[in-house]
């Protein structure tokens, strides 16, 4: 929860897709029907696919990684991991953006993924 608050509010960050949020169109659903959120989120960067290809290096703790299913954080574009054998054009059919960033929090304590998010951010916001 305290990785998706951060993004929602970064500027380089156009928007954040977790059911924890207030802002997420199924919040209320995810609210009756979960204990938790869970560590699995996506989010859609400012500046398209070229954003993402500057940011991902950029990080510290994630791991990029197709599977998102693991103990330390990992992360992910679509486009080259779980849709990359769709085209782009198929992918925005789907309603995948090419800025989309999945993203699985692992067992790092947040403040150091949040603090690792904002280096990676601020380093692509600054080369856009």
């Amino acid at each position: 929860m305290q990785v998706a608050r951060f993004l929602e509010e970064h500027p380089g960050v156009e928007r954040v897709f977790y059911p924890g949020l207030e802002s997420h169109p199924q919040h209320e659903l995810a609210r009756r029907q979960m204990r938790g959120f869970g560590g699995m989120l996506s989010f859609s960067l400012k500046g398209g696919y070229e954003a993402v290809r500057t940011f991902l290096p950029r990080l510290q703790f994630a791991h990029r990684a197709a599977n998102l299913g693991a103990v330390e954080t990992t992360v992910g574009p679509p486009a080259t991991t779980s849709h990359v054998e769709s085209s782009a054009s198929e992918r925005e059919a789907m309603g995948i953006p090419e800025s989309l960033v999945r993203y699985s929090t692992g067992i790092e304590h947040p403040d150091d993924l949040i603090s690792d998010l904002e280096v990676a951010l601020s380093t692509t916001l600054a080369r856009s």
